[in-house]
């Protein structure tokens, strides 16, 4: 007779086995939360719909959103408020193209960003023997990327994670691909070897401190100043050394430009903020120090009229003071008198201890000239507001959302457009740091509903969206994934019926609408209720602010359709200058 077989025995046997192993899914996930990241944005489909599954059921927080490009968008936005990369995952080829833009945006914009993507495997890509969705999507997203790298065998899954989130936010931050071919997720190896393989990554950021003899370059330069002032570019914000910034700044009592993002590092209401008067302290200023920003097309690459040029190749004569982690950043459009190379947290401190408690405050002068200054454009910027046209146009709706931020100073902005951003960033002030996100320098549209997904996932705050009807069109589906989730977001559409303006015209006199144009009142609204969320038509100041105020007192999703007068706003909005048809006009 054969031996019987315990059928006890056998399945304990069984048990024990299926813990012994592990695999490339598994492996994957387990290294991300080995390194504190608890979140994915992504899309699912093949090959990596099993590895969103497998993530939820692990505890991790899945999100899940309508196209790629939104949640590379989340990602990055993720990474800027936290320091950590954020991930988004997609599909391959067109998937994983569709992530390209965001992951590009994040390189661009030194936010720390992971592009996870499945991918065709190498024997057939590198063959072009037309798998699904080949493609070689390593070499296409080298040049767009930081760094990029792809995992072949389960056992350096950990080291490609490892490597990624290291490359993301060491140095200068940015956008990272990882590429995971569909093959090495079902490849499995002893469960005790994979955690073994797995790598907490120790100090991924670490300090970079500054050379004294740059600290001590940078206070001589600022000591003999006698029109100083400091401009507070993003970087300064996503640094985090909110505390030594501000002692920097009001120990020195030099006034300061905070960059779009850097807002509300200091209150935008602080006496020493020269945001009203920005055109006139950029040319008139004799030395300016440069914290977390770069002398990009945002400052007018340190040149031309903005400065005090006469033409657009000429330097007003400055001397600069440059902040930065990245050594290449400086010189790269004027002369940068005293480069300051280190993360700023360090950079800022060794500045503090070198300014002590005896420092000289600018002369009377400058400080008297700024303040009038300021003082006349804020009133003339109060009296603008205070009008009450109809229909509404961009002050009047802007002055609402003032109030509403105000009133609710930890509600992050997320704001997108052309004119809708310009006279957002201008006429609504911030008070905490990191509050504002926007679109960053390349001004790229389509951020908004990806940024306002994440700023509410990471932070469990309200969030509020300021749109143009254009900016919207890029990411509106999300709307569904804002009322999914039920996230506490309030859209608000600047709706004047076209980019820039609606009331542009065919001028053959033809049945097609201008190029700019749409379609005319269109509802807005009732994509949100669509999904189950609020929608409000809005068409005053008042309709406005109560919709406003509901939205953040009950944290229900809500799209508010703020209806303004089509013939508002300007082509290009300030940077009309760019656009070679408008030179000609």
């Amino acid at each position: 007779m054969g031996t019987v077989e315990n059928p006890v025995a056998s399945a304990a046997a069984d048990v024990q086995l299926v813990q012994e192993v592990t695999d490339g899914f598994r492996l994957v996930i387990d290294a991300l939360k080995l390194n504190g990241i608890d979140t994915i944005f992504g899309l699912p489909g093949i090959p990596i719909t099993d590895l969103t599954r497998k993530a939820q059921a692990a505890g991790m927080r899945v999100i899940s959103f309508r196209h790629e490009q939104n949640a590379g968008y989340a990602a990055s936005i993720a990474g800027f408020m936290t320091q950590k990369p954020g991930i988004c995952l997609t599909v391959s080829a067109p998937g994983f193209l569709n992530g390209l833009t965001a992951l590009a945006n994040a390189t661009t914009n030194c936010f720390p960003m992971i592009l996870v993507s499945g991918s065709s495997e190498r024997e057939i890509v590198d063959l072009q023997q037309g798998d699904y969705e080949e493609m070689d999507q390593l070499a296409i997203a080298k040049p767009l990327a930081k760094a990029a790298f792809r995992v072949l065998h389960a056992e350096d899954i950990g080291v490609g994670v490892a490597r990624a989130i290291r490359a993301a936010v060491s140095g200068r931050p940015g956008g990272v691909y990882l590429d995971l071919p569909a093959k090495l997720f079902p490849q499995t190896l002893d469960a005790e070897a994979g955690k073994k393989s797995l790598i907490r990554v120790v100090d991924p950021a670490p300090r970079q401190i500054p050379a004294p003899d740059a600290v001590q370059r940078a206070l001589e330069l600022l000591k003999s100043a006698k029109r100083p002032l400091i401009v507070l570019g993003k970087g300064a914000a996503y640094a985090q050394a909110d505390a030594d910034i501000r002692a920097l700044i009001e120990r020195t009592g030099m006034p300061y430009l905070p960059m779009s993002m850097a807002k509300g590092l200091l209150p935008d209401t602080h006496p020493q903020c020269a945001s009203a008067a920005r055109s006139f302290v950029l040319p008139e200023a004799d030395v300016v120090m440069l914290i977390g920003a770069r002398l990009n097309w945002l400052l007018s690459h340190g040149k031309g009229k903005t400065w005090g040029g006469k033409a657009p190749k000429d330097w007003g004569g400055q001397k600069f003071i440059q902040i930065d982690i990245s050594p290449q950043e400086a010189d790269s459009n004027v002369r940068i008198d005293a480069p300051v190379v280190g993360d700023i947290g360090s950079c800022v401190s060794r500045l503090l201890a070198g300014i002590g408690s005896n420092w000289a405050k600018p002369p009377a002068e400058w400080l008297s000239a700024v303040a009038e200054r300021k003082s006349k454009n804020i009133a003339k910027m109060a009296e603008t507001l205070a009008k009450n046209p109809m229909p509404m146009n961009f002050h009047s709706a802007l002055a609402v959302v003032r109030d509403i931020v105000k009133a609710n100073p930890e509600a992050y902005l997320v704001n997108e457009g052309a004119n809708a951003l310009d006279f957002t960033r201008s006429i609504v002030d911030m008070y905490q740091p990191r509050k504002r996100l926007d679109v960053g320098t390349w001004g790229v549209m389509g951020v908004g509903m990806g940024f306002s997904v994440a700023a509410a996932v990471v932070s469990g705050q309200p969030v509020i969206a300021i749109e143009g009807d254009s900016a919207f069109g890029f990411s509106g589906m999300e709307v569904e994934t804002i009322c999914r989730y039920n996230l506490p977001v309030c859209v608000v559409i600047l709706n004047n019926n076209g980019v820039y303006r609606g009331d542009e015209v065919n001028p053959t006199g033809g049945r097609d609408p201008a190029p700019l144009v749409f379609v005319k009142d269109a509802r807005y609204e009732k994509l949100m209720e669509a999904f189950g969320g609020v929608g409000v038509h809005a068409t005053t100041p008042a309709e406005l602010r109560k919709a406003m105020e509901e939205a953040i007192r009950s944290r229900k999703p809500t799209l508010i359709n703020a209806v303004i007068d089509e013939t508002a706003g300007t082509e290009s909005g300030r940077i009309t200058s760019l656009n070679p048809s408008a030179k000609k006009k």
